[in-house]
This record gives C-alpha cells, sequence and structure tokens, in this order.
C-alpha cells in the first residue's frame, strides 16, 4: 500500500511551506535536492525557490539554510562554531595538517584530479594526505581516467563545501596569477 499523506500543507500559506521545508531538511540531516523537495512538498521547483530564498533571507535563531550544489541543508550559523566545539569536544576529530591542506586545496582546484597529479604540485608523497581527506569525507573518488592504469580521479565533496562555508566550488577564493601558473604547469 502506497504512503497516503494524512496532511497536506496549505500552499497559499508560506509560515506552512516554511515549516514543512524545516522538518524536510532537519530529517534528511544531509542536503537534499530541490527537485525531491518539490516532488515530497507536491509543488513546482519554480513555486518553492522563492520559499527557500525567503528562508535564507530570513532570521532562523542559531540555524541557516545552506544551499549546497543546488541542494539544500539547515547549518548552524558560524558565530556558535565554538559552542558546538565545547559541547563535542570529547568526540572531536583531529584537524587536518598542512600537508592535507595542500593536497585539498589542489583537489578543489584541479577538481577532478588524480593522486600523480597532486603530488606533482606538491613534490611529495600524498597517500597519506589523500587517504586522511577521504577518511573525513572532504573528498571523494570521482571515477578513473581513461588512460593506461585508469588512476582514480578525486574531487571536492558537499561536506567540503559546507566546512568551508563554499556553495560551489565557484566560490573558491581567486588565485594569484603566480601560483595559477604553478598549478597549470
Amino acid at each position: 500500500m502506497e504512503n497516503e499523506l494524512t496532511y497536506k500543507i496549505d500552499k497559499d500559506n508560506p509560515a506552512e511551506i516554511k515549516a514543512a521545508i524545516e522538518v524536510l531538511l532537519f530529517a534528511a540531516g544531509d542536503p537534499v535536492p530541490l527537485e525531491q523537495l518539490a516532488a515530497v512538498l507536491e509543488m513546482e521547483k519554480a513555486a518553492l525557490l522563492p520559499h527557500l530564498h525567503n528562508m535564507g533571507a530570513t532570521n532562523m535563531a542559531g540555524i541557516v539554510l545552506r544551499e549546497l550544489n543546488g541542494c539544500y541543508t539547515l547549518s548552524t550559523k558560524p558565530e556558535y562554531e565554538e559552542y558546538i566545539r565545547t559541547l563535542l569536544e570529547p568526540h572531536s576529530k583531529q584537524g587536518l595538517s598542512n600537508a592535507a591542506f595542500e593536497t585539498l586545496s589542489i583537489i578543489a582546484y584541479n577538481s577532478p584530479a588524480t593522486r600523480a597529479r597532486v603530488e606533482e604540485i606538491r613534490g611529495v608523497n600524498s597517500d597519506s594526505a589523500i587517504n586522511r581527506l577521504v577518511e573525513k569525507g572532504l573528498i571523494r573518488e570521482a571515477g578513473r581516467m581513461e588512460v593506461p592504469g585508469r588512476p582514480v580521479l578525486f574531487e571536492p565533496t558537499d561536506e567540503f563545501l559546507k566546512s568551508f562555508g563554499f556553495t560551489s566550488l565557484d566560490d573558491l577564493p581567486v588565485l594569484d596569477d603566480a601560483i595559477e601558473e604553478l598549478i597549470e604547469e
């Protein structure tokens, strides 16, 4: 038997739409594509978008609506980071090393990138840094190159975007020309 909704929101009531979006994003935990939100709410994407944009512009105490590559999620506001860190401190994970930050930035700016490409730019073995970034969910395998040996390609994840406050890779800061030349070589 198919799930039949016993309660349907009043689509003429922005407060009900906002509440339904909040509930869905809270329950999902992970970013939800616009298409999926629209399907669940039985709304057209074009009709739903203004509600999402309005939510992003309104003040929601300690929570903010974030868009990540066309998906939406609820996140805590950055100004509450210290409170969260204090709460989770016993469970906190070790931060990233300089090598991991270098590797992550190379992958972000050259996405998708192979391990060999990262090592070519860094000039040192990057196995450990790549493995740590995969463990932390900041990068993932994005397929394989169609060349002999079929090396694995890595790309940043939505967790990377969320952690660093980006909406997409287009939000990365522009590199200094000298640094950009080094990466392109």
